[in-house]
């Protein structure tokens, strides 16, 4: 029997242990904690003597029980010592349970695995990093002087970390649940690329692929470099004005992984001048050049078209902005929304109302200067998303024609042959009619 009793040092609590007494302080703590203490030891002594499982409320008891008051029933013979995970432990864990995510979210868990563990160590007790030294790291980050989106992410990313540990029971609480870092106002790294300025960078481009590149991302509105190198030539169909843009980035999300997006007027020259070049490719931008990168190690960062582009940029005459290729699918959104319903438009760029807001949709000078009456308001179909003059270097004559049809006004009817011209001679090409 374990009986309780209390001295100067406080309550302490003694019992006979393979015919040896025992004792096990507790200090000064409430006398319930220590009758509590007491009752469990009697309970772990029972299960020992006659070699039975703990039940279900004294096992739940020693998880919750502190390190220190672990520690003193291990040393008393009552249990085993607690395991006490440290950090490396943790990281090597999650990486081996989260083999589901795609390469480019492993790079960004990796950098912040080296941070954390540059910072801590990787023997460093999970139950030593407290709120304060979760903040600790986070002075440490800013420090380093990273931008402040960066430390946001990465902050996040530890916080991922350390929920996965609180559900896997390797401790109690999160203590970087209300570590967070002001990201900064989005709208400091937004650069709205005019069409003089994308005519430039086209002009600039060194052949047909990069001046699809570029077309892709100002005048179609898609991902670089996933949506543009994944898109293939049996999900265009000129003819009918659309395609089918599948989305590595999105495809985890319910129906997000395609959508169904118009050829717009100023991108349809551009495939036209890739259908020229296609050679028995598969895809728009021949799957030989970067596809085959993508499946390292590092995903898409491993295409590197950033590199490329940037020269593409200075021989253009201008200077490279932040996020390239992101600003090129921003700035169509931004012209499309000009035009179109903001929920439209955003079914085609394939991002949601608010993300269209806070990352893409630019107000420009233009609309403030119409909406204060001091220009003229714009035509129902604006030049932007319409035909244009502007053509690539290289013209399909069999496609000629398709620019030279375009409605004029939104009062205009529309015969059941829709805006296409006859063209008989595509017939073999779009052999596979989208619904």
């Amino acid at each position: 029997m374990a009986s309780l009793s209390k001295d100067s040092s406080g309550w302490r609590v003694r019992f006979y242990q393979d015919g040896v007494l025992k004792t096990l302080r507790l200090g000064n703590i409430p006398k319930k904690d220590a009758v509590t203490v007491a009752n469990m030891v009697e309970r772990l002594l029972t299960a020992k003597r006659l070699g039975i499982p703990l039940d279900s409320q004294t096992a739940g008891w020693l998880t919750r029980i502190s390190d220190d008051l672990h520690d003193r029933l291990a040393r008393a013979g009552l249990v085993e010592p607690r395991q006490r995970a440290t950090l490396g432990d943790l990281l090597e864990r999650f990486f081996a349970a989260r083999l589901d995510v795609k390469p480019a979210t492993r790079v960004t868990w990796e950098n912040v695995r080296r941070d954390l563990l540059a910072y801590y160590g990787p023997t460093c007790k999970l139950a030593d990093i407290d709120r304060d030294r979760a903040e600790a790291f986070r002075v440490y980050l800013v420090n380093r002087k990273l931008a402040s989106a960066t430390i946001s992410r990465r902050l996040q990313t530890a916080r991922q970390f350390f929920t996965w540990a609180v559900d896997n029971g390797l401790i109690d609480t999160n203590p970087f649940a209300k570590v967070t870092h002001t990201a900064g106002n989005p709208r400091e790294r937004r650069r709205y690329v005019t069409l003089q300025e994308t005519q430039r960078l086209i002009d600039a481009a060194p052949n047909w692929i990069w001046r699809t590149i570029i077309a892709l991302c100002r005048f179609g509105g898609l991902r670089c470099p996933s949506e543009v190198l994944s898109l293939r030539w049996e999900d265009v169909d000129l003819p009918n004005g659309r395609m089918i843009v599948t989305s590595p980035k999105t495809e985890h999300h319910p129906g997000g992984g395609r959508r169904v997006v118009p050829i717009f007027v100023r991108l349809r020259p551009y495939l036209e001048e890739a259908w020229d070049h296609a050679e028995g490719h598969t895809h728009v931008i021949p799957e030989n050049l970067y596809l085959k990168a993508s499946r390292g190690p590092r995903g898409w960062v491993n295409c590197n078209l950033r590199t490329q582009f940037e020269r593409i940029i200075r021989r253009a005459g201008l200077e490279p902005w932040p996020r390239l290729f992101h600003s090129l699918r921003a700035s169509c959104e931004t012209d499309l929304a000009a035009e179109y319903p903001i929920a439209t438009v955003c079914r085609w760029i394939g991002n949601t109302v608010a993300i269209a807001a806070k990352h893409y949709v630019e107000p420009l000078d233009e609309h403030f200067q119409r909406a204060a009456g001091l220009a003229p308001l714009a035509a129902p179909h604006t030049p932007e998303i319409g035909c244009t003059d502007e053509k690539p270097n290289r013209e399909n004559p069999v496609f000629a024609a398709f620019c030279a049809i375009s409605p004029t006004s939104a009062n205009t009817p529309m015969g059941d042959a829709g805006l296409e011209p006859a063209t008989p001679s595509l017939s073999s090409w779009c052999s596979n009619q989208l619904s």
